[in-house]
């Protein structure tokens, strides 16, 4: 077409992001939680809607309120709390005010694929490091890079997304205290490791940590978090669009801190499951589960990926493919559901490779 060279270049060689719309009848893709809100919550959230929401006017800019519950439920300082829309608008929000053309990103590879496509889209370089073989950080690799690029941003998936792993700590403290610039540590899965760097943002002046609530049960509101210092958080809140949340989903943020012990229990639950999903890939037949600490588990398999994949699609299960990345072979990953989910799954994967041949 005539009106295609007016696209920026970096914009015409990328692929969008790839979001499956594949008819299934179990969807373990997306590492959503499995579980809808309990029946008696869902009557008192759309009361609420009704009662509290007003359609035509604006939503709080800003969120002040939230940021004030929430800074107290993270252990900080309201201004060190940003809300956005999702985290994916705070990635994008701290690659506008950070980045740009001729600005350097790092990210270890794989992981989360907005880190590369937002930067991008701003002309920054990203510089990908591969893991380390069984999905660890490469320290002196990372360090290397640190020195070589001297990147504006660091992104770090913790657990990583899609390994399922944490990073060692020793690690990613060692590049927060060589980083030249700012290091986000993204805890979207956070609430299934138990683990956070939230504790160490006092000991460090360029410590970013992102959060979400999409994981535990609220993925359509899309609502996320940005916690930092406070100097940083309020630049970054310039970039921010005035009424970046909307009322609906600020009111489902504040219902989540009011019945928090509820959506905790789903959880605990879908770890229970993991567990137990874990083990048994582990016992199936030319399978391997990599450890995780995440909702979901990243698999290899001594058959062909794509043959897999397709074997589960065929089988009514829809989950993620991955092509070979860095020291990653070409893996799939499944998102932990519901123990019949789990199990119809299982049974279609088992039944899929046993029709493959080596």
């Amino acid at each position: 077409m005539k009106r295609l060279h007016l696209i920026r270049e970096e914009i015409r060689r990328q692929r969008a992001y790839p979001a499956d719309a594949i008819p299934c009848q179990i969807k373990l893709d997306a590492n959503e939680n499995p579980f809808p809100l309990p029946e008696d919550l869902t009557g008192l959230f759309f009361s609420a809607v009704t009662r509290e929401v007003a359609l035509n006017r604006y939503p709080e800019a800003g969120s002040p309120a939230l940021r004030r519950r929430f800074a107290a439920r993270f252990g900080v300082a309201p201004d060190q709390v940003l809300l956005g829309n999702g985290s994916d608008e705070l990635i994008l929000a701290l690659l506008i005010a950070c980045g740009g053309p001729g600005k350097s990103v790092l990210i270890p590879t794989p992981t989360f694929a907005m880190y590369r496509i937002c930067g991008l889209n701003l002309g920054c370089r990203i510089c990908e490091v591969p893991l380390a073989a069984g999905g660890d950080l490469d320290l002196p690799a990372m360090l290397a890079a640190l020195e070589r690029e001297r990147p504006v941003l660091t992104f770090l998936s913790y657990p990583n997304n899609p390994t399922g792993g944490c990073f060692n700590d020793d690690k990613i403290a060692a590049l927060i205290e060589q980083a030249p610039g700012l290091v986000v540590v993204d805890e979207a899965y956070g609430p299934f490791s138990g683990r956070s760097f939230l504790p160490r943002l006092k000991a460090y002046d360029n410590l970013l940590i992102l959060r979400t609530l999409s994981k535990v049960g609220l993925a359509a509101m899309r609502i996320g978090f940005l916690v930092g210092p406070p100097e940083i958080v309020a630049e970054i809140d310039k970039v921010r669009l005035p009424y970046n949340l909307n009322s609906v989903s600020q009111m489902a943020a504040g219902f989540y801190l009011d019945h928090e012990a509820r959506f905790i229990a789903q959880t605990e639950e879908i770890v229970r499951e993991r567990a137990g999903l874990w083990d048994a890939l582990r016992k199936t037949a030319v399978v391997h589960p990599w450890p995780t600490d995440a909702n979901f588990i990243f698999f290899t398999c001594d058959r062909d990926i794509n043959q897999v994949y397709a074997a589960l699609v065929k089988r009514g299960v829809l989950v993620k493919k991955f092509d070979a990345s860095g020291n990653a072979p070409p893996a799939i990953r499944v998102t932990v559901g519901r123990r019949e989910e789990n199990e119809a799954f299982l049974k279609a994967l088992r039944a899929g490779v046993a029709t493959l041949g080596a």
